[in-house]
C-alpha cells in the first residue's frame, strides 16, 4: 500500500466511526492511525448504523461519521434519515458498503451522504477520501513533503537534502522549497551564499501569524524554482520545542509549492518524529558502516510500523569507497534492511570540499557529473518525475543564428 498522492495532515477535528466486521474494524483501525490523522480526535465502534443511532441520541455529533453498513436498501435509506435528524448541519458522513451500484450512489448523495466507498479498498483510499472532505478550496495545491534524514550524525543529510532540492528545481522545472529546520547549526543560508533577513525562527515565534502570505514574505528565492527557508543559524535558537510547532508552517508551506525538501537535523525529538511520519517521501542517508546500519534498520522498522499506508523511506548510502576505511557493502546492506539503495554516493572529499568552501552547490562545481547523475536518480525517485526532454529549438538556436549572420 501506499499514498502516491500528496494528502496534508487533517485538521483538528473530531470522528466516529462504526464498523460491522472484524476485518474491516482491522482495516479502519489503520486508518485512524496514519499519520496525517495525528490531529484527529477518533473513536472506533463495532455495530454500523443501529450502534450509531444509539450513541448519538446520547454522545456529541463528531464533525465526521464513518459508517459501515451491511443493509438492504429500504432499511438503509431508513436508518440514514434517522441519523440525519440527529446530525448538525456541518456533520459529514461517509458510508462503506458492498453493492457497487450507480443509483445508489446518487441515491447517497442526494440525501446529503459526502462519499460512499466500495469494499474491497485500502486505508490509504479511506485517508484520501477524508481529506478531500477537508481541502481548502482557495488552496492552489498541496505539496509534496520530502524529508531527507540521516541514520548518523555526519553522514552528509544537509549536503545531500540541498542538493536533491536543486536538482529537484532545475531538473523537473517546477517549484521547490527547502526548508532547513536545524535552528541553531542549519548550513543551507551558507550553501547557497545566501545571508537571509528573516528566517524559519520568526514563523515559530509566531504561530497565530502563520498562513500561506506570511510563510511567502520569509522564503529567499536561490535561483528560478528554488526558494530557501532558512534557520537562523544562532545557537540561541535552540530550545525544546513542542511535537506540532511546525504544523502551521508546513500547512502553508503545503499551498506554495508542489515539492518541500525538509533538512532534519540528527536527533530523534517528538517534533523530528512527528514530521518524518507526516511526510510523503523520506530520503534516509547513511554512511557504509555499522553504526549506520543498526541505526537504519531501527528507523525502518520504526517506519514501517507507523506508516503502514506509505512507501518505503529512500535509501541513499553516502561518502563510500573512503580510502582505507573497511565499510560494509551495499549489497549487506540491502540484505540487513531489506531495501535497495536509491543511490550510491562515492566519497568525493576535494569536490564536496570544494563546494561547500565556496558556497557552491555540487552542480556548479568541477568534476561533479558523476554525483549529478546519481543526485538525478534520487529526484527521480521521490517525484516520480524523469529528467525533461531538451527543447529541440533551444538546441538548434544557435546554429539558425550562425546561419542568419552569414546570409544577412
Amino acid at each position: 500500500m501506499d499514498m502516491k498522492h500528496s494528502v496534508a495532515p487533517l485538521p483538528h477535528m473530531t470522528m466516529q466511526v462504526f464498523c460491522e466486521d472484524e476485518e474491516t474494524r482491522a482495516l479502519l483501525q489503520m486508518v485512524i492511525n496514519d499519520p496525517r490523522m495525528v490531529r484527529v480526535d477518533a473513536g472506533l465502534h463495532q455495530g454500523g448504523l443501529p450502534s450509531a443511532l444509539e450513541a448519538f441520541r446520547i454522545e456529541p455529533i463528531p464533525n465526521l461519521i464513518i459508517i459501515e453498513t451491511k443493509a438492504e436498501r429500504d432499511l438503509l435509506f431508513q436508518e440514514l434519515d434517522a441519523l440525519a435528524e440527529l446530525c448538525e448541519e456541518t456533520t459529514k458522513v461517509i458510508v462503506i458498503g458492498d453493492m457497487n451500484d450507480v443509483q445508489l450512489y446518487r441515491a447517497l448523495m442526494a440525501r446529503g451522504i459526502s462519499d460512499y466507498l466500495i469494499h474491497p479498498f485500502e486505508p490509504a483510499d479511506l485517508v484520501r477520501a477524508i481529506a478531500a472532505l477537508y481541502a481548502d478550496p482557495a488552496q492552489r495545491l498541496v505539496g509534496r513533503v520530502i524529508a531527507v534524514t540521516g541514520a548518523k550524525g555526519g553522514c552528509g543529510v544537509s549536503t545531500l537534502a540541498h542538493n536533491l532540492a536543486l536538482t529537484m528545481a532545475r531538473n523537473i522545472r517546477q517549484p521547490v522549497i527547502l526548508i532547513d529546520l536545524d535552528l541553531p547549526f542549519g548550513t543551507a543560508g551558507l550553501d547557497f551564499n545566501q545571508e537571509p533577513h528573516s528566517t524559519l525562527a520568526d514563523a515559530i515565534e509566531a504561530p497565530e501569524r502563520v498562513d500561506s502570505v506570511f510563510v511567502e514574505r520569509l522564503l529567499v528565492r536561490c535561483e528560478d524554482n528554488l526558494s530557501l527557508l532558512a534557520a537562523p543559524a544562532m545557537v540561541e535558537a535552540a530550545g525544546d520545542l513542542a511535537a506540532d510547532v511546525f504544523d502551521p508552517v508546513l500547512d502553508a508551506v503545503r499551498s506554495l509549492a508542489p515539492y518541500i525538501v525538509l533538512d532534519m537535523p540528527h536527533g530523534w525529538a517528538d517534533w523530528k518524529r512527528r514530521l518524518l511520519l507526516s511526510s510523503e517521501d523520506i530520503v534516509l542517508v547513511c554512511e557504509p558502516d555499522l553504526a549506520n546500519l543498526r541505526n537504519a534498520k531501527n528507523i525502518l522498522e520504526f517506519m514501517r510500523k507507523q506508516r503502514p499506508n506509505d512507501l518505503n523511506p529512500r535509501l541513499v548510502l553516502n561518502k563510500a569507497g573512503m580510502a582505507r576505511r573497511p565499510e560494509i557493502s551495499a549489497s549487506d546492506f540491502e540484505r540487513g534492511l531489506a531495501l535497495a539503495p536509491t543511490a550510491i554516493i562515492p566519497h568525493e572529499a576535494k569536490l564536496f570540499g570544494t563546494a561547500a568552501n565556496n558556497g557552491q552547490m555540487l552542480a556548479d562545481t568541477e568534476g561533479s557529473a558523476k554525483i549529478g547523475e546519481l543526485l538525478k536518480a534520487v529526484c527521480a525517485a521521490v517525484t516520480g518525475v524523469g529528467a525533461p526532454k531538451p527543447d529541440r529549438m533551444a538546441l538548434i538556436a544557435p546554429l539558425v543564428a550562425k546561419l542568419r549572420s552569414a546570409f544577412a
